[in-house]
This record gives structure tokens, C-alpha cells and sequence, in this order.
């Protein structure tokens, strides 16, 4: 991802993974692309979603019939049509446009919490080295306005910074509390104390996130290009770069140390999907109004393998709500 901040055209706060691999591979003229099928349809709402990251222009076509469980869709590419269920148009897609590759398997026996987990981790390890890359950049600048004017006054683009910076806290601390109230609680009850400084970790790094906003809301109202301003932001960035460290470090432990020996916990099938659906409970606030925000974080592979995972939930009515909330 590092080579795609430093060549891209675009903005910082505009780079997503998805363009990383756009620019290598530029998308040729492709034929027009129709779906048909219910406005309200989970699954059409899921295709869309899979057609935005083939970089598509897709021409959604709403039709009178209900929709249901076991919808079929119909899907218009060029002079071809197919007609069929999920596995049939993604399998059509991925033939006719084979890049990026919609598909991406993480080790089939890991339970799916840990898959939940270890695709949370991406998505925050990207916003994060998006924003201090960010802060490096305006640091150096030292309040001068960037050459892209969609970005706004240096005042303005610190209130964007800002708002990207409160967006990622929330779905870190989210996903602080999803490890500390569903998945450490599984590994405790089988070895007491295992997730002791895993919880540490997680207090130790909450006064700096916070402490990180209140830097930024200082400088905010500061005159910009003055010493202090400037010291301010090579402050932000020096913070920021370590959160980032810390943050490498505790993933790496979780996901070599602990996350593994869930699958020795021995749960049983029902067991496991208990624990699953509970890491979305936990997720509810964030993934209801910052779901986009998160899945932007990911590889188009990852975030299909994301909305997989959300399929697989038994509450079909917050499943369609969430599909819902990625098609528009």
C-alpha cells in the first residue's frame, strides 16, 4: 500500500486500497452493465456492492417483484444475460472481469471470529497509516495549503483530518470492546489470565487516542503557519506514529498469541455462531453509521470476505440493513 500514497494523484484523505490496485491494473472501456431486481433486495444490494469494486458503471434497474430469501437476479453485461442466485453472478462477474479478484480466502478452519477480528485489524492498520502519513504530510507543510483545492484551506483541511481521525476512534474503540466483552471472555474461561496484557494494551492506549483528539482540537484553533502551529502538528504526527507502533504490535501479539488457541477452546458448532453474531452486537453502532467508512479500509477481497461474513448472520433484517447501507 506504501507505493500507492506516494504516487497517486489523489489526496491523502482520498487514497482507499481499491485505487491502490486500479492504478497497476487501469480498467479498460467496459460494456454497459444492467441488474434487475427488487430495491429493497438484500442480495441485488450485495451484487452492486461487488460490481463497484470491478470499478463499474452499473445501471440498477428496479423491478415490482418482492424480495425474498431465494431471489433470483438478472444481470445484464454488454450483449450476455444471466439469471440466477448469488454463487451463479458472482462466478459471471468474476469471468467476465477477473480483476481484482473478488475472492479472497482466509484459512478455511479458522473460526469465523477470528476471521471477524483479523479483517477489523486490516481496516483499522490501513486508516491508521492513512492518517499518519496524513499528519507527516501537513507537518511538513507546516500550514500550507496542498496543491489539490478539493482538500480546502489548511484550516479546513485539519476540520477533514479531524473527522477521518473521530471516525477511526470510534471503530477502535468498538473494537476494543467487541475482544473485551465477546472474544478475551472465551479464551479466560478456558485459561485464566491468558488475555491479561492484552487488556492492558487496550487501557494503556485509550489515554492516547484521546489524547491525540484533544491535540488536534488544540491546533484547530490555532493561527496556522505560526511556530506554535507548526510545533503542533509535528507533535500530532510524532503521537500519532507511535499509536501506530503500539497498535502494529498488539495486533501482531492477538494474532500469533491469543486468536489461535480459539479454536482449541473446543466450541461446539452453536457455540461458535453464538459468539460470531455477538462480535457484530458489539460492532451495532459503528457499522450502523460508519460501515462504508470501515469496509474502505479494506482490499476489495477483504471487504467481500467482510460482507460474507455479515450474511452469515441468523438476524437477516440488521444483515439486509448493513448490504442496504454499502449499495448506496
Amino acid at each position: 500500500m506504501g507505493n500507492c500514497f506516494a504516487q497517486s494523484r489523489k489526496s491523502t484523505a482520498e487514497i482507499a486500497p481499491c485505487d491502490c490496485i486500479r492504478r497497476f491494473k487501469p480498467v479498460p472501456v467496459a460494456p454497459t452493465v444492467r441488474l434487475y431486481g427488487s430495491s429493497s433486495s438484500t442480495l441485488a444490494a450485495y451484487i452492486r456492492f461487488a460490481l463497484l469494486h470491478k470499478n463499474l458503471s452499473l445501471q440498477f434497474v428496479p423491478t415490482d417483484n418482492p424480495s425474498s430469501d431465494g431471489e433470483r437476479l438478472v444481470l445484464e453485461i454488454g450483449s450476455e444475460t444471466v439469471s440466477g442466485y448469488r454463487e451463479t453472478l458472482l462466478q459471471f462477474i468474476e469471468d467476465k472481469f477477473p480483476h481484482p479478484p473478488l475472492r479472497f480466502s482466509l484459512v478455511d478452519s479458522a473460526p469465523l471470529v477470528v476471521k471477524v477480528t483479523w479483517l477489523q485489524h486490516r481496516s483499522i492498520t490501513w486508516h491508521l497509516e492513512r492518517l499518519v502519513r496524513w499528519a507527516e504530510d501537513l507537518s511538513t507543510r507546516g500550514g500550507r495549503r496542498t496543491v489539490d483545492p478539493s482538500v480546502g484551506s489548511p484550516r479546513m483541511e485539519l476540520r477533514k483530518f479531524g473527522k477521518n481521525y473521530s471516525q477511526l476512534l470510534e471503530v477502535m474503540l468498538e473494537h476494543a470492546q467487541m475482544e473485551e466483552t465477546v472474544v478475551f471472555p472465551v479464551l479466560e474461561r478456558a485459561d485464566r489470565g491468558l488475555c491479561k496484557a492484552a487488556n492492558e494494551e487496550h487501557a494503556r492506549d485509550l489515554p492516547v487516542m484521546n489524547g491525540i483528539k484533544e491535540d488536534m482540537k488544540s491546533i484547530g484553533v490555532m493561527d496556522h503557519g505560526t511556530p506554535a502551529y507548526n510545533e503542533g502538528l509535528s507533535n500530532l504526527s510524532i503521537r500519532l506514529k507511535s499509536l501506530q507502533k503500539h497498535c502494529k504490535e498488539h495486533f501482531d501479539e492477538e494474532e500469533k498469541d491469543l486468536l489461535p488457541l480459539l479454536e482449541a477452546t473446543e466450541l461446539s458448532g452453536e457455540q461458535q455462531m453464538t459468539v460470531f453474531e455477538q462480535c457484530f452486537d458489539a460492532m451495532k453502532a459503528t457499522h450502523s453509521h460508519l460501515f462504508n467508512f470501515f469496509l474502505e479500509g479494506l482490499h476489495p477481497p477483504e471487504a467481500m470476505e467482510y460482507v460474507d461474513l455479515i450474511m452469515k448472520c441468523s438476524d437477516k433484517e440488521r444483515t439486509a440493513s448493513m448490504i442496504q447501507i454499502i449499495a448506496k
